[in-house]
C-alpha cells in the first residue's frame, strides 16, 4: 500500500515537472510543427475510426499552423475560427446550390466569405478556402456539421490545452 502511494506521488512530481517546463526558443518552431501535426492526426484518427463521418478538412491544417504559431493574432482566437469556418462553408454550399461549379461562382463565393468576415469581425483566412472546397466537392448542408462544426470544436479545445498547458501561452485571449 505504501509502494503505491509512493509510485503516485512519484508520478504526480514527474508530470508536474513535465508541466512546469519552459520550452527553449530554439526547439519552439519544431513543437510548434508536432503541435500541429498532433491536432490534425487526432482530426484525421476521428474521421477513420469513429462512425460519426468526416472530423477533418483541407483548411484545417492552415487553421492548426495559425493557433500554435501566430497564437496572439486576432485570427487565432476561437470566435474567429469557429465562426470564420461555418460562415465561409454556408456561403460555399449556398453558392454552389444556386450556381455550381463556374468560375464566377468559386470567386464569388470567396469575395462573399471574406466581406462577410471582414463585416462580422471574424477573419480566419483559412476560412477562405471552404467555399472553394464546398464548390469542388460539391458538399451536402451535412458538411456543416462534420467536419466544420465538430472537427473546428475539436481544433479549438486541443488548441486551447496544448497552448496553455505546453506552450505557457495565454491563449485565448478571448473567446466571444
Amino acid at each position: 500500500m505504501f509502494k503505491q502511494f509512493l509510485s503516485h506521488i512519484i508520478v504526480y512530481n514527474v508530470i508536474k515537472k513535465i508541466i512546469e517546463m519552459k520550452i527553449s526558443k530554439k526547439f519552439e518552431p519544431i513543437i510548434n510543427g508536432l503541435a500541429a501535426g498532433f491536432v490534425i492526426a487526432i482530426l484525421a484518427l476521428l474521421t477513420f475510426e469513429s462512425p460519426f463521418g468526416v472530423w477533418l478538412m483541407f483548411s484545417f491544417g492552415s487553421s492548426a499552423l495559425i493557433v500554435f504559431v501566430f497564437y496572439d493574432s486576432e485570427f487565432a482566437q476561437p470566435r474567429n475560427i469557429f465562426f470564420g469556418h461555418l460562415l465561409a462553408i454556408c456561403v460555399g454550399i449556398l453558392v454552389n446550390s444556386l450556381l455550381g461549379v463556374s468560375f464566377f461562382s468559386l470567386g464569388l463565393s470567396v469575395a462573399l466569405s471574406v466581406a462577410l468576415m471582414m463585416y462580422f469581425k471574424i477573419i480566419h483566412p483559412p476560412a477562405a478556402a471552404n467555399p472553394l472546397i464546398a464548390i469542388f466537392a460539391d458538399v451536402s448542408y451535412d458538411f456543416i456539421l462534420f467536419p466544420v462544426i465538430a472537427g473546428s470544436i475539436i481544433l479549438i479545445l486541443l488548441s486551447i490545452l496544448i497552448n496553455k498547458f505546453l506552450f505557457k501561452r495565454k491563449y485565448p485571449k478571448r473567446f466571444i
